[in-house]
């Protein structure tokens, strides 16, 4: 990485940018959970052994969210017309898809077709973005890794009680 691409990344219109795309992804993710909660239907669904406690879920979706806006936000000052970032803009809008779908719908197998897609959809920008970006590339490990996880709890949920 060169001075002035280092630079770029610190200009007022890139940390404006920054703000921009922190706002759009964790507000529109912090709105869908909290507008679409687990409520009665998922506290009476069986539960498979592994599923973790309801408190950790906010506080591991915040975290992922700040990753996915910085990795969106590179992508975009590197090139927002490229393959990347449509694979970014996809896998986001396959992100706030599953809640409406497994919670609001209470379709938990459709449910597993959207996040098996959007499985497929990360692990598509990290390995056309590792040469290119390898840092947005790892921001977004922690991410495919909770969204395996969450792909054999939903799996799970719906070999439960679908």
């Amino acid at each position: 990485m060169t001075t002035a691409t280092r630079l770029d990344y610190l200009s007022p219109r890139s940390i404006g940018l920054l703000v921009v795309f922190l706002a759009v992804v964790l507000g529109v993710g912090i709105s869908i959970g909290v507008g679409i909660p687990p409520g009665e239907w998922y506290a009476g669904l069986q539960k498979p052994w592994f599923n973790p406690p309801n408190w950790l879920f906010a506080p591991a979706w915040t975290t992922l969210y700040i990753l996915i806006a910085v990795a969106g936000w590179r992508t975009f000052l590197i090139d927002r017309n490229g393959t990347a970032m449509k694979l970014w803009i996809g896998q986001m809008l396959l992100n706030w898809a599953w809640t409406p779908v497994f919670f609001g719908l209470h379709q938990m197998w459709l449910g597993l077709a959207v996040i098996l897609a959007l499985a497929t959809a990360i692990l598509a920008f990290i390995v056309w973005n590792w040469s290119r970006d390898r840092l947005s590339s790892v921001l977004l490990l922690p991410y495919v890794a909770w969204v395996s996880f969450a792909t054999l709890l939903n799996a799970a949920l719906a070999s439960l009680n679908g």
